[in-house]
């Protein structure tokens, strides 16, 4: 009886014997491999890349705007703007059973900032205290707007990372003084930088009270109404009820402004929980579908080894049935064949594994985190397991069938042919 070394000594000899078409047949599985987990994990670094980028805006939010009703109820002859208002807000919070939290801010952008070391231009949002627990607002030095800030209309400015660079460069910024179309406003916090590569956007941004923005800085327009602001941004209640919310709040706002809650066209919205739904399930949907693919490329590898196997039976006929005429048993002529199909299956598995794991480590240390949106590929350990479980699939399915054929020759039959 064979043992354990002389059968992989067997095995080893008759791979090295046809060296040309084991590189071949292996380098084909381990393409497939390394395809099958570089596509999963591509889609895998978008769909990251977009939860992340919606996790910067806020957690479970859903953004609102003004937007345009009739002129005259129930007609659509003619159409007017609406602006959303303070109040609207305030109604929201006291009668939206299905909302967690709301706040209302306004946006400027021609306010101009002035230090005693240089300008800036970045919006000067004029939010309430909970905009920071709302959106995704990480405070750096200080503090952000507070409720005595808010009711004493206080002049403090939060100043954005990028804008503290601008307005106060290589300097401590935290109580000093920022000009705002002339009027002094002491700095009682940084924010902490957020994004990633060339987006700098929230990074310029300035905070005042909301109230005093209203008093100073308030929206102008043809009847817009004093409260008037910019955006009411909510969320709901529980996260997978933000339907339920925003049909709360499509009743509250149309009741104030008079038009059917029904009219879809009259509000103007986002709902970043629908959106990060939707890119999951584009992406779980592209991930079945690589998986499908790199799963039919090892079928096809394990297709070629079974191909292979069976012309190596064909070819090694006599030395079969010699091995057979001196005392082999089948059993040891099948785990040989076996063996081969599974050796030659697994470690181009392996290879295909390491080949793309070293790729994506390539690809992270090169792209890092400068593309916003997309996360660099990472190995995705279910796709491994997979790919791990379809190759043990393949590499016995393409043992077993020649092994098979090897061990059920007879040994006469076997020595007679050529």
């Amino acid at each position: 009886m064979q043992n354990v070394e002389d059968i992989f000594g067997q095995v080893f000899r008759a791979i090295w014997a046809n060296k040309l078409r084991s590189f071949l047949t292996m380098f084909g599985i381990a393409w497939g491999v390394g395809s099958m987990l570089l596509l999963i994990s591509v889609g895998e670094g978008f769909r990251s890349g977009q939860r992340r980028q919606l996790a910067t805006l806020g957690n479970d939010l859903i953004m609102m705007w003004g937007g345009t009703i009739p002129a005259v109820a129930n007609q659509h002859t003619g159409m007017r703007p609406y602006n959303l208002t303070l109040s609207d807000a305030d109604a929201i919070r006291s009668q939206a059973s299905e909302v967690r939290n709301a706040t209302a801010f306004i946006n400027r952008n021609d306010i101009k900032q002035q230090s005693a070391y240089e300008s800036a231009g970045g919006q000067a949002i004029g939010a309430e205290p909970n905009y920071s627990g709302i959106r995704f607002m990480p405070i750096r030095e200080g503090r952000f707007i507070n409720d005595a800030d808010l009711r004493d209309r206080r002049r403090v400015i939060v100043l954005g990372d990028k804008s503290a660079k601008l307005l106060f460069p290589g300097r401590p910024a935290l109580g000093e003084t920022v000009l705002l179309n002339g009027s002094n406003f002491v700095v009682v916090g940084i924010a902490d930088k957020t994004g990633r590569g060339n987006n700098d956007n929230d990074n310029q941004k300035i905070y005042i009270p909301l109230s005093t923005m209203l008093e100073m800085f308030p929206l102008k327009g043809e009847n817009i109404p004093a409260d008037s602001v910019t955006s009411i941004q909510y969320q709901p209640r529980i996260r997978g009820e933000n339907a339920a919310a925003m049909r709360q709040v499509h009743e509250i706002i149309a009741k104030r402004h008079g038009f059917d809650p029904g009219s879809k066209d009259a509000f103007n919205e986002w709902d970043t929980i629908k959106e990060e739904q939707m890119v999951g399930k584009i992406w779980t949907a592209m991930d079945v579908f690589l998986g499908g693919v790199g799963i039919v490329t090892l079928a096809l590898g394990a297709v070629g080894i079974i191909n292979i196997m069976l012309v190596s039976v064909s070819e090694r006929t006599r030395e079969i049935g010699l091995r057979k005429a001196l005392g082999a048993t089948s059993r040891s002529i099948m785990t040989q064949f076996f063996l081969e199909g599974l050796l030659l299956t697994g470690v181009s598995g392996l290879i295909g594994i390491g080949g793309s794991a070293l790729l994506m480590y390539v690809l992270q240390s090169t792209l890092g985190n400068s593309m916003p949106g997309f996360d660099p590929p990472r190995l995705v350990p279910w796709s491994a397991a997979l790919a791990l479980l379809s190759l043990s699939v393949s590499g016995i399915i393409a043992g077993l069938y020649p092994a098979g054929k090897a061990a059920a020759l007879e040994p006469v039959e076997a020595l007679r042919r050529e």
